[in-house]
């Protein structure tokens, strides 16, 4: 396999833009609370996150993996 479509298939498989949910808002409406409930979620580290230039950023696609395992263990 070339190098360049190692590359292509690697891009293919990563997570795409539509997966990313940037700023407390967005995640707030992904996952029906508000935003301050967004704001003590990622600072308590209950929610997976991440900040991206000093913005909460979050993947839906983490966020239904998280869901899937709160509702599993209940």
């Amino acid at each position: 396999m070339s190098s360049q479509a190692s590359l292509t298939t690697n891009y293919e498989s990563a997570p795409t833009e539509k997966d990313l949910l940037m700023g407390a808002d967005a995640i707030a409406a992904f996952l029906g609370v508000t935003r301050r409930q967004v704001y003590r979620l990622v600072y308590d580290g209950i929610i997976p996150s991440f900040k991206l230039g000093g913005t909460v950023a979050a993947r839906r696609s983490s966020l239904t993996k998280w869901m899937e395992t709160i509702e599993a263990s209940s």
